[in-house]
């Protein structure tokens, strides 16, 4: 493993590195990121590597390796992004930011390996075909699929450029949710008058008053409030699901699906640039 993917943690004790059965969100932190992707990514791509260059025709030579490599880089991948979700931070985006590129290139080489997609071709066309399972045979016909839309078939200069686009798509894709989870963090309503919040359960209440503690309401409790009502599932989710106060439904629900549609997070142009480059 090259010694410059190690920034600022042991690759020993970073959980984006161990096995694992269950993925340790509880465990990971920004810190992590950068160090551990780069890590992974130099891992998978000299096992990438010796795919390439042993590779068969078979599933137990083929697909069994490669599942592996891709469902690795999925799952840690996924570990970072749910992190991002739940426990957002600008040191968080900046460490994603700067290795989403590195990242989105092994995903797309993965696409476009030739050895592997002139493997799965093979495999279409040999004699037992027929003898495998439909799901077996879905899961050829489909990275097949996706390897000509990832342009395994492109001449050189053809591919390069699909994946300048390809990279411009996923930064844009990236601002875009971050702008729709700084909407949704954006969104506040203190409610002081109890009428006004009835029907939802005493969890929710709970909630709405840890929420309102939080902001500066020293005193507030589920008995009582005041409560703050947010856009964050569990607040939104118990409001359109249990408020009798249909007015508050309302204001709720008309801010939740108008996030990031105006103002400085407005997504509108990057949705126009998203779709010049589709």
């Amino acid at each position: 493993m090259a010694a410059n993917v190690i920034n600022d943690l042991s690759l020993e004790t970073n959980p984006l590195l161990q096995d694992f059965k269950f993925p340790p969100f509880d465990v990971v932190e920004a810190k992590h990121v950068r160090s551990g992707i780069r890590a992974l990514l130099t891992i998978l791509e000299n096992d990438l590597d010796q795919l390439e260059k042993t590779v068969e025709p078979s599933w137990q030579k083929l697909v069994e390796p490669l599942e592996k490599i891709r469902d690795r880089l999925f799952v840690v991948w996924g570990m970072v992004i749910h992190l991002k979700a739940v426990k957002d931070t600008p040191e968080l985006r900046s460490a994603i930011e700067e290795v989403q590129p590195e990242r989105v290139k092994f995903s797309l080489r993965l696409g476009q390996s030739k050895p592997i997609y002139n493997a799965f071709k093979a495999i279409r066309e040999s004699p037992d075909w027929h003898s495998l399972s439909e799901a077996r045979k879905r899961v050829v016909e489909l990275y097949i699929r996706d390897s000509v839309l990832t342009g395994v078939s492109r001449e050189d200069d053809k591919r390069d450029q699909f994946n300048k686009i390809e990279q411009e798509q996923k930064k844009l894709s990236k601002k875009f949710d971050e702008n729709v989870l700084d909407a949704t963090k954006k969104f506040e309503k203190a409610i002081i008058e109890k009428k006004e919040i009835e029907g939802l359960p005493a969890t929710a209440l709970g909630l709405a008053a840890q929420k309102a503690v939080s902001k500066g309401h020293e005193n507030a409790t589920a008995e009582n409030g005041p409560w703050m009502i947010t856009l964050d599932a569990p607040s939104y989710n118990s409001v359109m699901r249990h408020a009798r106060n249909r007015a508050l439904r309302e204001e709720v629900y008309q801010a939740y699906v108008t996030r990031a549609s105006s103002g400085d997070l407005d997504n509108t142009p990057i949705i126009e640039q998203i779709l010049k480059l589709s």
